[in-house]
């Protein structure tokens, strides 16, 4: 069992699933409000969720033992995770979650030729195959036909 929580796959299939359930529930909860004050409220509950993870296992980290480059990289972080969501849940008010939400993992597809051209990652063919086809299923999913 703890070779299954310390597996990276385990947790990217959570977060696949965890995904999805935001696309529905966001979807209904955006109905009578608007999107920016929405994703707010979300924001608010994920800092709380956090901070009593934080507590309850004892990970609080002092601040001053994050280095300068590290604090830039979270925040640039934030920063582009807030402009997402502000986008995603905009997109989920005018549009059907099962076509917004493909649209939005054509993040897959970015992340993969970001790594290669940014961290120095390498894809292999069939990697490239596969970010290809996750490419194509999205825009096939998402067009209205």
């Amino acid at each position: 069992m703890k070779s299954l929580l310390a597996s990276w796959q385990l947790w990217a299939l959570l977060s696949a699933v965890f995904a999805s359930l935001t696309a529905i529930f966001a979807k209904v909860g955006v109905e009578n409000v608007n999107s920016d004050f929405a994703t707010f409220i979300r924001t608010l509950v994920i800092v709380l969720v956090l901070a009593g993870i934080l507590g309850a296992t004892q990970q609080w980290q002092p601040l001053s033992s994050i280095s300068g480059k590290t604090y830039l990289f979270l925040l640039l972080s934030g920063l582009a995770t807030g402009a997402s969501w502000l986008c995603y849940f905009r997109a989920l008010k005018l549009g059907d979650a099962a076509r917004v939400a493909p649209i939005d993992k054509l993040s897959v597809v970015l992340v993969a030729v970001f790594g290669v051209l940014f961290l120095g990652e390498r894809l292999s063919g069939v990697n490239w195959l596969g970010v290809a086809l996750i490419a194509a299923g999205a825009l096939f999913v998402a067009w209205k036909g």
